[in-house]
C-alpha cells in the first residue's frame, strides 16, 4: 500500500493552483522561502508514505498573495484516489468563525445587539437552570443568576457544553449530546428550544465552557433574518466571497470530492464508519439534510476557508467588497474573557477566535494577536495579523491519536519567513 501511495503522490497531488485557479505568488515576492516551503512539503509527504495522514490540503498566504497551496496523499486509501486542492472537508467547529461573523453582521444591519439577552429572541430561553455541583458527586438545579446574553454565546461563556457537565444523563436522555448534528430529521430552532430546557453546566460570565453555544447562535440568526441559516451565509457572506463550494449538505455533483474520514488506531489508519456518528463520514451527502449546526455543520474547501480568513485579515474586505467594518473585526479579535480560558496558557477568546495572548506561554510559534480555531476532524487554521499570515490546513482525522502534525505545520511555516 505504502509503494502504491508513493507513486501516486509523486504523480498527482502537486496540484500548485490558487485559491482563484490563478498562478500562486512566488514566496520571495512576500518575504516567504520557497527553499523552506519544500521542506513543508517534504514533512508532510513523510506522513503520508508512513500511513500517519491519508491525505490533506495546505495552503498559505501573506501580503495578500496565495504563495502555497498544495495536496498530499489520497482522497480515499481503498480507490487510491488522489486528494486534489478543490477537495471538500467537514469542517466541523470551523463553522463557528462563520456564524459568529453572521451575528455580528445583524448587528452592523441595527437587526440585534451583542449585549442583548439571548431570551429577546428565543423565548425558551427566559428562564435558564444551571447544574451546581454538590458534595459526593451530586447536583442541584438552580436558576441562573443572570440572562444569558448573545455575547456570553459568541465567547463561550453561556456556561452551555455539549451535555458533558454533572447533569449529563439528562442531556443523554434528551437525545441532545456530542457536537454532530448532521443526521437529525428536524430544524435547528426546534432542537435548540428544547436544549433551552437542560440544565447548563456554569453561570453565565462566571467560565469559559465549550459547546452548543454557536448552535444557539445559528438560531438567532434564523429569527432575525427571517431565512433559514444556510440561505443567510450563502447570500451574505459564501456568494459574496466567492466561496462557492462551501455547503452543510453536498450537492450531488460534488460528492466525489468529498475526502474520506478516517481514525488513527494502534494498526495505522482505518476508515470510519459509514454514516457513523461524531466518529464517521455523517450524514453530508445523504440524509435529511434539515439540521443547519452553526457549531460544527459546514464543509469547505481550503481556498473557500482562506478567502472568509483572508477578508477578516483586510479589516472586514477582500478583493473590493467590504462585509464588516474594520471595528468590528477588531472587536472580534480581542480578548472578551479575561483569564477564563481553560485549554492553552497565554489564549483568550474574542467573539468567535481564539487569540494568543501571549507566545511565550503559548509556546508555539505565533505572534501576539493571532486568531484562530479549528474542527473535530483535524482540520485548523490561523491568521496572524502582525505577520500578514493566513493558514488553512484540511484533512479528516478522528481521532487523531498522538500525531504531531499541527505544531510541525507552524514552526516550518514560520521558519519559511525569512523578511
Amino acid at each position: 500500500m505504502i509503494a502504491t501511495r508513493t507513486l501516486l503522490l509523486f504523480a498527482f497531488v502537486a496540484h500548485f493552483v490558487g485559491a482563484e485557479d490563478r498562478p500562486l505568488a512566488k514566496p520571495e515576492s512576500v518575504g516567504m522561502s520557497s527553499e523552506r516551503l519544500a521542506r513543508l512539503s517534504q514533512t508532510f509527504d513523510g506522513y503520508v508514505e508512513r500511513d500517519e495522514l491519508s491525505g490533506a490540503v495546505i495552503l498559505i498566504a501573506r501580503k495578500g498573495e496565495v504563495v502555497f497551496h498544495r495536496s498530499f496523499g489520497v482522497r480515499d486509501m481503498d480507490e487510491n484516489d488522489a486528494m486534489e486542492t478543490d477537495d471538500i472537508f467537514r469542517i466541523a467547529s470551523q463553522t463557528k468563525a462563520l456564524v459568529s461573523t453572521a451575528i455580528l453582521m445583524l448587528q452592523e444591519d441595527g437587526k440585534l445587539l451583542i449585549g442583548h439577552p439571548v431570551s429577546r429572541y428565543l423565548p425558551a430561553f427566559e428562564n435558564t437552570t444551571v447544574a451546581e455541583d454538590r458534595d459526593g458527586g451530586r447536583y442541584e438545579i438552580v436558576p441562573a443568576k443572570r440572562a444569558i446574553t448573545l455575547r456570553d454565546l459568541l465567547t463561550h461563556t453561556a456556561g452551555v457544553s455539549y451535555g458533558t457537565g454533572p447533569s449529563s444523563h439528562v442531556w443523554e436522555k434528551a437525545g441532545i449530546q456530542g457536537w454532530y448534528f448532521a443526521d437529525r430529521n428536524e430544524p435547528i430552532r426546534a432542537t435548540i428550544d428544547r436544549l433551552a430546557a437542560l440544565p447548563f453546566d456554569a453561570h453565565p460570565g462566571e467560565k469559559w465552557v465549550y459547546g452548543y453555544s454557536t448552535d444557539i447562535l445559528g438560531a438567532v440568526v434564523e429569527v432575525v433574518s427571517g431565512q433559514t441559516l444556510d440561505v443567510f451565509l450563502r447570500t451574505r457572506l459564501f456568494e459574496p466571497l466567492g466561496m462557492t463550494d462551501t455547503h452543510f449538505y453536498l450537492p450531488t455533483e460534488k460528492v466525489n470530492r468529498l475526502a474520506t474520514v478516517y481514525s488513527a488506531t494502534e494498526h495505522g489508519l482505518a476508515e470510519a464508519p459509514d454514516p457513523g456518528h461524531m466518529v464517521g463520514q455523517g450524514h453530508y451527502a445523504a440524509g435529511p439534510k434539515l439540521s443547519f449546526s452553526g457549531g460544527a455543520g459546514l464543509l469547505s474547501t481550503a481556498a473557500d476557508y482562506s478567502r472568509f480568513l483572508r477578508m477578516m485579515l483586510g479589516g472586514g474586505e477582500l478583493d473590493g467588497t467590504r462585509l464588516l467594518s474594520k471595528k468590528t473585526v477588531k472587536l472580534m479579535t480581542t480578548n472578551h474573557v479575561g483569564d477564563k480560558y481553560a485549554w492553552d496558557s497565554g489564549i483568550g477568546f474574542g467573539l468567535g477566535f481564539r487569540v494568543v495572548l501571549d507566545v511565550g506561554a503559548f509556546g508555539q510559534h505565533s505572534s501576539v494577536g493571532e486568531f484562530g480555531w479549528g474542527g473535530a476532524y483535524h482540520s485548523t487554521y490561523w491568521v496572524d495579523p502582525a505577520e500578514e499570515l493566513v493558514v488553512v490546513y484540511m484533512t479528516q482525522l478522528i481521532p487523531a491519536g498522538e500525531l504531531d502534525d499541527q505544531p510541525t505545520l507552524r514552526s516550518l511555516v514560520y521558519s519559511a519567513i525569512v523578511n
